[in-house]
């Protein structure tokens, strides 16, 4: 491995479970590109020395997950404005002079997501529903409001978590209390679950859609299991949805992009190489 020519991974504390080296590898041989993408274990303490020592390492840069999303954004040299505006990093690139810039494409590929799966989906057609206020809200927040969302109503189990993100974001977002979900969903064209609620070994999502129109698109941040309960029963009455690997293949775009020179197509068959290293 030592003579491969261009270099990038991912970091996270633990970092096992990460899909990316699934998918990065599977551009790198499909593109025949002299590269590799690795994943690395990094403890908390040891971050700041690994982000300045990745031009040494003739890394070219690195996608950064859980727990070290925020504690990039302070240690990068640049940000840009998107990544600024989440509070968070998860894509670093070394610039030329040996800098880093770190950005955010979970709402690139939030978005992206939702365009391939459903092309005629648009943000300003109608209000949407975030249902969660967390690092991924906060990603899809600013980009439903960047693809112009008139209206953001925003749900959190802990309603205070949800008042500070609105107080941040300002207009549209609105906050209304969970245990009203079911009852605002009239006139809602976009409804995206960003909690943990629903995914494998969690607790389900309770949500009556009756009052949630048919031309409403829903989706699922959660992709184990692919098709949620959420999800499925959108799907029986008639909504458009789109579930939420896609959202984790166009997100790693950019990076890849950045890191190796092509800018990559997110196609069914990626979609079946990482969905068999998930084991479905």
């Amino acid at each position: 491995m030592s003579g491969v020519s261009l270099k990038a991974g991912v970091i996270g504390w633990p970092i096992e479970h990460s899909l990316s080296p699934h998918l990065h590898g599977f551009w790198l041989d499909q593109y025949k590109i002299d590269g590799e993408y690795l994943p690395f274990a990094v403890e908390p303490e040891n971050l700041d020395g690994y982000l300045r020592g990745l031009g040494e390492q003739g890394r070219r840069g690195t996608n950064v997950t859980l727990p070290h999303k925020e504690a990039t954004l302070k240690i990068v040299d640049q940000v840009d404005d998107i990544a600024a505006r989440v509070g968070a990093v998860n894509t670093v690139v070394v610039q030329k002079d040996g800098s880093l810039l770190g950005s955010n494409t979970d709402g690139f590929g939030f978005l992206e997501n939702l365009k391939d799966h459903q092309p005629n989906w648009q943000a300003s057609s109608g209000p949407a529903i975030v249902l969660g206020a967390g690092g991924a809200a906060r990603a899809i927040l600013v980009a439903l409001q960047e693809a112009g969302a008139p209206e953001i109503r925003l749900l959190n189990r802990t309603k205070e978590r949800a008042d500070d993100l609105a107080q941040e974001f300002g207009s549209p977002v609105k906050v209304f209390a969970w245990d009203d979900r079911a009852d605002i969903l009239a006139e809602v064209q976009t409804l995206v679950n960003t909690t943990s609620l629903g995914m494998k070994g969690q607790v389900a999502l309770e949500l009556d859609l009756s009052h949630l129109p048919t031309t409403a698109t829903v989706t699922d941040i959660v992709y184990t299991p692919l098709e949620t309960a959420l999800l499925k029963n959108a799907r029986a009455r008639g909504n458009p949805t789109v579930d939420g690997l896609g959202m984790l293949l166009h997100q790693a775009r950019p990076g890849f992009a950045a890191w190796f020179g092509i800018e990559p197509e997110v196609g069914e068959d990626l979609r079946q190489h990482v969905l068999k290293a998930m084991g479905v």
